[in-house]
């Protein structure tokens, strides 16, 4: 098992709508740089990633699931460019801020301290669970 973090803008795409989409889930599509892509490509079905919200909220939202492995997206007829198909598996009750992760020295390693701008990120086992707990989670997915 791999842990992630998907971020996004939630005026292009909220956990809201991720939400919506259900046991379907949705491709995460339009990430159009390579380290981001790259990462996409290590995922394996059953993998967990955090829902990052970007921009404004910089928090932690939620917890995905990775539903199917890399494959084209849809977005586009540029055969470099695949995601992975994710689904909505819970609110994190209290979200977690990247100011909270970023005065949590456990956390000082993390890529999201380190490189803010990666939109599909690898979270390490110890990060992840930190950050359940953090964000309210007494049994979080492993």
């Amino acid at each position: 098992m791999n842990y992630w973090l998907f971020k996004s803008e939630p005026n292009t795409w909220s956990w809201d709508n991720q939400k919506a989409k259900g046991a379907k889930g949705e491709e995460w599509d339009g990430v159009r740089n390579y380290q981001a892509r790259n990462n996409m490509r290590e995922m394996k079905k059953g993998d967990l990633g955090f829902f990052y919200h970007s921009i404004k909220e910089k928090s932690v939202v939620g917890i995905v699931e990775v539903l199917n492995e890399a494959h084209l997206d849809s977005t586009t007829d540029d055969a470099r460019w695949e995601c992975v198909d994710v689904v909505a598996v819970m609110d994190v009750p209290d979200p977690v801020s990247l100011d909270d992760i970023k005065q949590t020295p456990a956390l000082s390693e993390m890529i999201l301290v380190n490189n803010s701008r990666l939109s599909v990120q690898p979270v390490k086992k110890s990060e992840w669970k930190l950050i359940c707990k953090m964000g309210g989670i007494a049994k979080p997915p492993l």
